[in-house]
């Protein structure tokens, strides 16, 4: 079994896929002036089992598109949204977040929380774009730092990991510049990283371990996340998710 398909694995059962929570997706909702409107065509681009796609459908009048590029995603999200008796909001589609399958200017948002980074952030809201009605949404979370300095540590594991993470004042320059007005930002709470993400995959980790035999691989994996959890338990305060929400500009004549 390689690497990917061990972590699909390891996450396949989780509620989520990354750090997030019900009410911050809601909070972000709020923010979006969607509330009230009616008919909505949304994507959920990145949606993994479906927590931020769930959340939509209960809470807006709207078509959602739940997209992943991981087929085994998304047979659980249909499960899970015939549960919550919203499956007939959701179509899923498996296709790359850099190849959509959506007609240019057909969306009324496009949602994405904790994916945007496996396209870039910056390349995200640039290909998105066009995908998006006049005045679309675009509404993603994305790793953040919190201070303008970082202890050394933190700062190489990341970077390592992810080359455009940033401040939140430099990612709201990348979205002025690619053709977005700002309309909100929050940061992620500590909960939404340990209590609905880090503790359950932490749970998990002995029958993983016991399900694949301690591979090699199996415990590489284990590791890293057990690296990531501990980077974060000791310099919270300088790194989480910012849940960005912005609108699409009018293009100039």
């Amino acid at each position: 079994m390689d690497d990917l398909q061990l972590l699909v694995d390891l996450h396949l059962e989780a509620d989520r896929q990354g750090p997030g929570g019900d009410a911050e997706t809601r909070r972000a909702i709020e923010l979006s002036g969607l509330r009230n409107r009616r008919g909505l065509k949304i994507a959920d681009i990145g949606c993994g089992t479906g927590a931020s796609t769930l959340v939509l459908a209960r809470e807006l009048d709207a078509e959602i598109i739940a997209i992943d590029f991981l087929p085994e995603f998304l047979e659980v999200l249909k499960e899970r949204a015939i549960q919550a008796g919203v499956a007939k909001r959701i179509t899923t589609v498996t296709a790359s977040m850099d190849s959509l399958p959506i007609t240019p200017g057909t969306l009324d948002a496009i949602w994405s929380e904790g994916a945007i980074y496996n396209i870039g952030f910056e390349k995200g809201v640039q290909d998105w774009r066009r995908f998006l009605k006049p005045g679309g949404i675009l509404a993603v979370s994305e790793l953040t730092w919190l201070t303008y300095s970082r202890p050394a540590e933190l700062e190489s594991h990341w970077r390592s990991q992810y080359e455009e993470v940033d401040t939140a004042s430099s990612k709201m320059a990348v979205l002025e510049r690619n053709g977005y007005t700002p309309l909100g930002y929050f940061v992620l709470p500590e909960q939404c990283w340990l209590d609905a993400y880090y503790r359950p995959m932490q749970k998990h980790f002995a029958a993983f371990l016991e399900a694949h035999e301690s591979s090699d691989s199996a415990k590489a994996i284990v590791a890293a996340e057990e690296r990531e959890i501990d980077l974060y338990e000791r310099y919270r305060p300088h790194l989480s998710y910012g849940y960005y929400i912005a609108q699409k500009t009018c293009d100039a004549s």
